[in-house]
């Protein structure tokens, strides 16, 4: 092909607003629901946003571009890197989320086991059991805030799978900070802002809000190391992830760190709880929203019970999933897949991007696109029986070798957990106005918690 024949290539970046960095980490930081479709519509499928302290963020909104991204060789990209700045203060240097290469792949072989067939279903009747609890112990007709019912689910249900604790002094005192600790940085947007600020990180004292996470941070590993050190002196196997995480072995037969152990368990415990809580009580709004979703829903779980109930039935359940993948699509948890940042140039979408740029795949902007989804801002299950969309159409879990770990899992979870809420009470839902999605930390969660009554049962 000579050079006449052979296809353009853009050597700069693709648009976007020039307004200053400053101004713009502010709007996507404080109204990203309003800021990034504004963009799209502006520069369309493919745009640069400026970030204060970031490279160049090339944000992706068209799914065949995200599926030549995701299908190009891993080892081109550095992905752990593009999240290092955000995440490391909470998950440590040596979590999978911000590992690439070799160390990459060693890591997620090592925890990848606990996560999938039997032994993560093995895990259904702890998850059952705690849903049945928290629910009962929610006063009758009274208003409670339904994110937080589901945060007390999500924790317990990873501190009694991940780490195998049960009712006692360091189940509650973990229980409790770290749901503080969460909760000191992301029960407002103001606060969020130190998570990706790195000025805004100083510790003040204990009543400053990064000294008090740092604090509280200090207080969680001591208990961390003190656990792990006990199952080091306990001649037993074990069947939660902790116990399995302590007994697997790389290609050299060598076993993870006591700090490799640490950093994981924070991941799984932020990234792990914080998601699910969120998605079971998005699911739980749009079932009470819409009487028609509530009541075919309620439909197929009254069979799934009159059957027998059977724990893995839930997965075989197509409205229950498809109410759970449109809570997914609608306002999914995340905004980004995780970012690729190219170690040698790359071609993508008529563009050529060099080392020191964020290829950053959109799943907000793609789950909004009515090519895919007509009438994108409502909810409706029913597009999920009606066609499947592919990996690069629906992403509310990433993808390719980034694809989150814990998926399987974090469905089985939701699925699992909203099933049993409804058919153990009956709620309604105290929202005159729609609710919306707001900035926690990292994630998207609904704002205000979503506030719901427990019903009285009918006679």
């Amino acid at each position: 092909m000579d050079a006449m024949t052979m296809p353009s290539v853009n050597p700069q970046l693709p648009p976007g607003p020039t307004t200053p960095t400053l101004v713009q980490t502010f709007q996507q930081l404080l109204s990203p629901l309003q800021y990034f479709p504004e963009q799209q519509r502006k520069y369309g499928d493919v745009f640069t946003l400026r970030f204060a302290g970031m490279p160049p963020l090339i944000v992706i909104a068209d799914p065949k571009l995200t599926q030549a991204l995701f299908t190009m060789n891993p080892k081109q990209f550095d992905s752990g890197e593009a999240n290092r700045s955000f995440l490391e203060s909470w998950v440590g240097q040596n979590s999978l989320l911000l590992l690439d290469g070799d160390r990459h792949s060693r890591q997620k072989r090592l925890l990848m086991p606990p996560f999938h067939g039997d032994r993560m279903r093995a895990y259904g009747e702890t998850i059952q059991a705690i849903a049945q609890q928290v629910v009962a112990e929610i006063p009758l007709e009274q208003p409670f805030i339904a994110r937080e019912m589901t945060q007390r689910i999500s924790l317990q249900v990873i501190l009694r799978t991940v780490f195998g604790l049960e009712e006692g002094d360091r189940f509650t005192e973990l229980e409790q900070r770290l749901s503080s600790m969460v909760d000191s940085m992301t029960s407002s947007v103001w606060r969020t802002l130190a998570v990706f600020l790195k000025p805004l990180q100083q510790d003040l004292g204990a009543w400053s809000p990064w000294g008090k996470f740092l604090r509280q941070q200090r207080a969680i590993d001591d208990l961390i190391y003190a656990e792990i050190a006990e199952r080091r002196g306990r001649d037993e196997d074990g069947m939660d992830v902790l116990s399995l995480m302590m007994a697997a072995r790389d290609e050299d037969g060598e076993p993870m760190t006591d700090q490799e152990l640490r950093d994981e368990l924070m991941t799984l415990l932020i990234a792990g709880h914080e998601t699910t809580a969120t998605a079971i009580a998005w699911a739980l709004y749009w079932a009470h929203r819409q009487p028609e979703v509530h009541q075919q829903l309620m439909a197929e779980l009254g069979d799934w019970k009159a059957q027998g109930g059977a724990l893995e039935g839930v997965l075989k359940l197509p409205y229950l999933d498809a109410v759970c993948a449109e809570t997914l699509r609608i306002f999914p948890v995340t905004l980004f897949t995780f970012a690729r940042m190219p170690k040698q140039p790359v071609e993508l979408g008529g563009y050529r991007f060099e080392p020191g740029s964020m290829l950053l795949p959109s799943v907000y902007l793609t789950h909004r696109r009515e090519d895919l989804y007509p009438q994108a801002d409502q909810f409706r299950p029913e597009r999920f029986l009606e066609r499947q969309f592919s990996p690069f159409e629906y992403l509310p879990f990433g993808g390719s070798n980034r694809r989150c770990i814990g998926m399987a899992f974090a469905q089985y979870e939701m699925k699992l957990a909203l099933a049993t809420l409804l058919t153990e009470a009956q709620f309604e839902l105290r929202e005159a106005e729609p609710v919306t999605a707001v900035r926690r930390g990292v994630t998207m969660a609904p704002q205000g918690g979503i506030s719901m009554v427990r019903c009285r049962s009918a006679a």
